[in-house]
Parts: C-alpha cells; sequence; structure tokens
C-alpha cells in the first residue's frame, strides 16, 4: 500500500478558502478512482468527493456541493480539493484516498474500506 502524499491544511475564518493537494505515484494515480475524506473525533470518516482520473468525472456529498470542487492534473499525478465559503462544520481532517485501480460508483463516498492507498491527513480548521 502507498501512501499519498497530502498539503494544504491549515486555519481559516468563516467564508474563506482553502485547497487541498494530493500527490500519488504515477501506477497509483492512472486509471484509478480517488477521493477527499474527512473524519472528526468519535465520528465516522465522511466521504467528500471523487474523481475517476481517466475522465475526470467527479462525484459530491451533498454537504459540500457547490462549494468544494475536486480536480486533477494528470502531468503531476496531483488531485485538488478546492474548499471555497467553508463553513465551522468543515473542520475535520483531511484524507486522500485512492482505490486499486477502476472507475468510482454512486457508493464509492459511503465505501472508505474499498480505497486501498492513503495519505496521513491534513487538519482542516474553520473558525466563525
Amino acid at each position: 500500500q502507498e501512501q499519498l502524499d497530502e498539503s494544504g491544511g491549515g486555519s481559516v475564518e468563516a467564508g474563506g478558502s482553502l485547497t487541498l493537494s494530493c500527490t500519488a505515484s504515477r501506477y497509483t494515480f492512472d486509471h484509478n478512482c480517488m477521493a477527499w475524506f474527512r473524519q472528526t473525533p468519535g465520528k465516522e470518516r465522511e466521504g467528500v468527493a471523487w474523481i475517476y482520473t481517466t475522465d475526470a468525472n467527479t462525484n459530491y456529498a451533498d454537504s459540500v456541493k457547490g462549494r468544494f470542487t475536486i480536480s486533477r492534473d494528470n502531468a503531476k499525478n496531483t488531485i485538488y480539493l478546492q474548499m471555497n465559503n467553508l463553513k465551522p462544520e468543515d473542520t475535520a481532517t483531511y484524507y486522500c484516498a485512492a482505490k486499486g485501480g477502476g472507475a468510482c460508483s454512486s457508493i464509492s463516498l459511503q465505501s472508505s474500506s474499498t480505497f486501498s492507498h492513503w495519505g496521513q491527513g491534513t487538519q482542516v480548521t474553520v473558525s466563525s
């Protein structure tokens, strides 16, 4: 299993923006479902957004639709999570994840156990 390389967390005020980055090896990145999850203490890991790196097809949790954008840069083996209009309830540790290959599905955000590779997590704190 590969540890993905995340960066970009931090502290912002409500309404602010942050961008997270996640870099994988070429082998893991190509033709794969990659996603962002988040977790707060005492709660289960929550799927935020996924992207299929082959065609850039995306899907979002209802709680972030219209505010977050997931994208990828094939040349850099990197996915991004642009987070706008951040709210205090977005405060969490954010994790990048990648499957072992293949497309995402409609339930990928509810199936963290189907992801094989994970980042170390990056903290996002939004103050009111």
